[in-house]
């Protein structure tokens, strides 16, 4: 799976902004806004990729904060570099490579955790959510902003065939088409939210609510750290 990230990362953020209409972005405010950080606040983002969750956190905590953006793809992780060289309203953020199944921070070290459409990629989803819950000091709030699958028509039929069709045909012109057929198969994986809050529940999480946005195409969940 890192090879695959990998392969995909000059073309990530152009594949998220035409499978989106560009809405990914709208998105990641919105879970920031849930994260509820403060500036000067210090906040983790896992599996950042090409880093905009983390330099919209950045953003928040201002110049006398510190987000780190974490991610097992060494490219994604390079992208995100340049995209920070190249930000002037975000404050300090800082891009490493850690396995979100065994994070290399201390108990109770953030303010906050967040991962944006990376949570379906963890192997063991509990685990990782664990993790999160662990680096982040009691009263704080860990994120996750995800795709899920409507259960509605026709939001539910163009899905489908959004998904499973035309994402991959997308997959082939950039040049990946394994990786662009991995992503719907990824989300019919990745637990409904219902099911994602009770694990959320598991891994040491309270009050965990969630909403869902884009007529139930993705839900973003939020949980206190004990």
């Amino acid at each position: 799976m890192r090879a695959m990230f990998d392969r995909i990362a000059r073309v990530y953020d152009r594949m998220n902004s035409v499978m989106t209409a560009g809405l990914h972005h709208q998105w990641r405010r919105r879970a920031v806004d849930l994260a509820d950080v403060k500036p000067g606040n210090r906040v983790l983002d896992v599996a950042c990729g090409t880093g905009d969750l983390a330099l919209e956190l950045a953003r928040r905590v201002g110049p006398g904060g510190e987000v780190i953006g974490s991610d097992f793809s060494e490219n994604m992780l390079t992208l995100a570099r340049e995209k920070a060289a190249a930000t002037t309203t975000a404050g300090p953020v800082r891009f490493e490579w850690a396995n979100a199944l065994e994070l290399p921070y201390r108990d109770n070290e953030f303010a906050a955790a967040t991962v944006g459409f990376g949570a379906r990629n963890f192997s063991d989803l509990e685990r990782g959510l664990r993790e999160m819950a662990r680096v982040v000091r009691p009263g704080g709030r860990v994120v996750v902003l995800e795709i899920t699958t409507p259960t509605r028509p026709p939001l539910s039929t163009f899905y489908r065939v959004w998904f499973d069709h035309v994402v991959p045909t997308l997959g082939r012109f950039a040049g990946d088409s394994d990786a662009y057929t991995y992503l719907p198969s990824s989300v019919r994986r990745f637990p409904p939210p219902a099911e994602l809050a009770a694990t959320m529940a598991r891994a040491g999480l309270r009050d965990i609510r969630y909403l869902l946005t884009a007529g139930g195409i993705i839900a973003i969940h939020v949980g206190e750290v004990r």
